[in-house]
């Protein structure tokens, strides 16, 4: 007579158990990693959209677009942009100073929520992005 075994052994139920942490272990950390790229991605095509729409102002008007008559610069370029004045992303939001005199800007991108640990990008009239780094990657 021949007796059949089915089901598995609480060692092999065990092994399985620990091949799927060890999985996990590697797979959750890249996931972030690819998730925190790709979000800074998107910070940086905002700030570029900030900089097209500050020389699309510039052109049409002369100077950059900057704070008065009770309207800020970044609020006139929300327009341009076709976006929120401050919101990126749920992980970024823009902050932009405009120079008094229209010959200058800065746009930054501060990273917020789970992506706070990547650092403020930022971008001026002459397309200075910084931290480097940031932008190569």
């Amino acid at each position: 007579m021949k007796i059949s075994n089915k089901g598995m052994t609480l060692v092999e139920l065990l092994i399985v158990v620990v091949i799927v942490a060890i999985l996990a272990a590697i797979a959750i950390p890249v996931y972030t990693g690819y998730l925190q790229r790709e979000r800074r991605a998107d910070a940086k095509s905002a700030l570029e959209q900030v900089r097209a729409a500050q020389e699309m102002w510039r052109a049409e008007k002369g100077s950059y677009a900057t704070d008065f008559g009770g309207n800020t610069a970044q609020i006139r370029l929300q327009n341009t942009m076709g976006a929120p004045a401050t919101t990126i992303s749920p992980y970024y939001a823009w902050s932009f100073v405009a120079g008094y005199t229209g010959t200058t800007f800065t746009a930054q991108a501060v990273p917020t929520g789970s992506q706070v640990g990547d650092g403020t990008l930022t971008v001026n009239q002459d397309a200075v992005k910084l931290p480097a780094d940031k932008w190569a990657k």
